[in-house]
């Protein structure tokens, strides 16, 4: 079996060809349209621009106008599924989406590891008068609730579904992490009667956590106690959302004594996802895996 950072030149090469991970199965995350959408936002499309910033040398596709989101299941050969799941969140500020560097691509990984990849498209831009995660908020516990009714026919162990998500999206996961017990929408079926809490949580690079102004304290939308899930934090030193959302995080995930592994790298910026460079925290993967085989997520080697 190939190790991490082999899997990760091997799914490099096939991502820069142009080939994405076949994906098993797509579905709207409500049946009916979501929560208090008029579809007045204009039509879902790519923003990014020709000369727009490249990331390990390769474009990004930057989804904008979500109203419909989505769930797109990725799941790996049959013999090589392991029952654990992910439900991924890209990043992007609240603002877009970055689909293919924090979402297909991390699917990719995660099936090679014997994990169902499940890409969650959760709405965006904030909606007008709403904080900015409210809606994606919605998505993220509706999405949880499906995964874990669909749980026999995806074959995923219902206590083995977890949350990874970068900048926004690891906002949007902490988020989830501490806001399960009550739907922050009206049921709309079985599915909202499912355990919606995530069994663990890893964050890339999270924005959003730390207040500015007032001391660098939490957001209360994140404020953990004793039932917040295991969480993984990785950001580096000199990314310009700072590092002190990860390490307020960190210090109150201890406080609440919740187990908490976090990794700090001198250089990285933001925004890398899983393109694999010469810095070290690219090689980020690798530390994920080693800490699902630790929570027994995965099966010890």
């Amino acid at each position: 079996m190939m190790n991490s950072l082999a899997c990760l030149f091997v799914l490099g090469a096939m991502l820069a060809a142009g080939e994405e991970p076949p994906a098993r199965t797509q579905m709207p995350l409500w049946p009916k349209g979501a929560p208090g959408e008029k579809g007045d936002i204009g039509p879902e499309a790519d923003t990014t621009k020709p000369n727009g910033d490249l990331v390990a040398g390769r474009r990004v596709i930057r989804l904008g106008n979500v109203s419909v989101p989505t769930l797109t299941v990725y799941q790996p050969a049959k013999e090589r599924r392991t029952g654990a799941a992910v439900l991924v969140f890209p990043g992007g500020g609240y603002h877009i989406l970055a689909m293919d560097l924090e979402g297909t691509e991390v699917c990719a990984w995660l099936k090679s590891i014997g994990v169902t990849g499940v890409l969650v498209k959760y709405r965006v831009p904030a909606r007008k008068g709403q904080a900015p995660y409210a809606a994606p908020l919605q998505d993220a516990q509706r999405a949880m609730g499906l995964v874990r009714t669909h749980a026999a026919e995806w074959g995923i162990d219902p206590h083995k579904v977890g949350v990874l998500g970068f900048s926004a999206g690891a906002h949007l996961s902490a988020a989830l992490s501490n806001n399960y017990a009550t739907r922050s929408y009206p049921a709309v079926d079985e599915a909202d009667q499912a355990d919606c809490r995530p069994d663990f949580a890893a964050l890339l690079y999270p924005g959003g956590l730390a207040e500015r102004n007032v001391g660098d304290k939490l957001e209360a939308v994140v404020t953990p106690s004793v039932r917040t899930p295991p969480t993984f934090l990785l950001q580096a030193e000199d990314d310009p959302v700072r590092v002190e959302n990860s390490l307020l995080y960190y210090q109150a995930l201890k406080a609440a004594k919740v187990s908490a592994e976090m990794h700090l790298y001198a250089k990285g910026g933001h925004g890398y996802g899983l393109r694999a460079t010469e810095l070290p925290v690219t090689h980020w993967p690798a530390l994920v895996e080693a800490w699902m085989r630790g929570l027994g997520v995965l099966p010890a080697r």
